[in-house]
């Protein structure tokens, strides 16, 4: 039996950023959709209805606590790995109070590390 391919949309403003994850996770074999912007990745997540969200929180048009919030509001229960330039305590309580289910900090991550914690909520 075929395993359904897994949706991911990643709303990130910084396009190397973009890159390097939508490249490493297309690799193993995901789709994966990109949003620039917290308008159009709130959209996405709405029409695409992606298995989960990378979300980094400092965005144009509409910032990632938006979206998150928004998301709460609408009832869109889709998983979110916040993607952040932050380690501040206060924004990871913040986005996690939200309904983020994981926070990486931008400085300290690695692809690898992001698509370990994509598989952790996909699984």
């Amino acid at each position: 039996m075929e395993t359904e391919v897994k949706k991911i949309l990643i709303i990130e403003d910084e396009p190397t950023h973009l890159e390097v994850m939508k490249s490493k996770l297309a690799r193993e074999g995901y789709d994966v959709l990109a949003a620039m912007d917290g308008e159009s990745g709130f959209e996405m997540i709405k029409t695409g209805k992606p298995d989960l969200v990378l979300l980094d929180m400092i965005l144009p048009k509409m910032d990632g606590f938006a979206i998150l919030e928004r998301m709460k509001t609408e009832n869109i229960s889709i998983p979110v790995i916040v993607v952040s330039n932050s380690g501040q305590p206060v924004e990871i309580d913040r986005a996690m109070a939200l309904g983020a289910k994981d926070y990486v900090v931008k400085a300290e991550f690695s692809p690898a590390d992001v698509l370990e914690k994509v598989k952790k909520q996909l699984t």
